[in-house]
């Protein structure tokens, strides 16, 4: 008899599962001549601003950069364990699928310390999404429901996903950083599974009506997550004004390309599960996720 997506991925935890606390060396010192991130997925890199530092400015821009999509990360994390334990609260506890939310919610609780502790070694601000956003985070679990909210989470941990298979192979990178986008990817793994699955089988059967509110929820709420990455503020890190550094940011095309090479996977998974239609294309362009 073939196991559920959940309990194959209860028994994945059970063999794969690590402990920020003791399996990160978070005493080890700070190289200054490696990078917080890789270099070429910096919002700035090949714009004049990026050209006008010097290397040692374009590593602590790296590293506030770094401690920025940390900070956002840790914040959806917090909105998607709201969002699981308000699922299981109606939920059967004797059935797996309770089970593994709950263990999801473990892992992510792990995560989020070890995202704030990642930032903490660094030595730079957790700059977290803009204070505007923020406030809005706060209506996800009041107004995001069903197929949307798993969808906007499964968004959210592609596109790091994506970004950290990356950053946990180059050795131009700060080894601690390193460590925590492996244990990262590994965890995530499974949550993305569990996040598709929920949508597929909540996806079905919705009405047109239904369909429609849960497409612009998921574009709404990814908007906001995409573009709240990377905090305007990193900029005063290296004497730029964050409004100058907005600007250029937004109009790279190296970022834009970084973004839109983020958003690939999850956008082709929302495309075939019928909640990204072309009449929220534009949407999802201006989350640069969408080229």
């Amino acid at each position: 008899m073939s196991l559920s997506v959940p309990e194959r991925l209860l028994k994945s935890s059970a063999r794969h599962s690590y402990d920020p606390e003791v399996d990160i060396d978070w005493d080890a010192p700070i190289d200054p001549t490696l990078w917080g991130m890789q270099p070429e997925r910096t919002s700035l890199y090949g714009t004049e601003l990026w050209e006008g530092l010097t290397q040692e400015q374009r590593i602590t821009l790296s590293n506030h950069e770094v401690a920025s999509i940390a900070s956002v990360g840790l914040w959806f994390e917090l909105i998607l364990m709201q969002m699981m334990l308000r699922d299981a609260y109606d939920d059967d506890p004797t059935a797996a699928h309770m089970h593994y939310a709950l263990t999801e919610v473990a892992d992510e609780c792990r995560h989020s310390t070890m995202f704030g502790k990642s930032i903490a070694h660094l030595g730079v601000p957790a700059y977290g999404p803009p204070t505007s956003v923020h406030r809005l985070g706060r209506l996800f679990n009041a107004v995001v429901r069903g197929p949307s909210a798993y969808a906007s989470i499964l968004v959210a941990e592609e596109i790091l996903d994506t970004w950290q298979r990356e950053v946990m192979k180059d050795e131009r990178v700060q080894p601690v950083t390193r460590m925590v986008a492996r244990i990262h990817v590994l965890e995530e793994a499974r949550h993305m599974t569990f996040a598709r699955d929920e949508v597929r089988r909540q996806v079905a059967g919705l009405s047109g009506l239904a369909l429609l509110k849960q497409q612009v929820l998921t574009a709404q709420t990814c908007f906001m997550v995409a573009r709240s990455l990377v905090n305007p503020e990193v900029y005063r890190s290296v004497g730029i004004d964050p409004r100058v550094g907005r600007r250029a940011a937004l109009g790279n095309p190296h970022y834009r390309a970084t973004m839109q090479w983020m958003g690939e996977k999850p956008l082709a998974f929302l495309r075939s599960t019928d909640l990204l239609p072309a009449h929220q294309e534009k949407t999802w362009r201006g989350s640069l996720l969408l080229g």
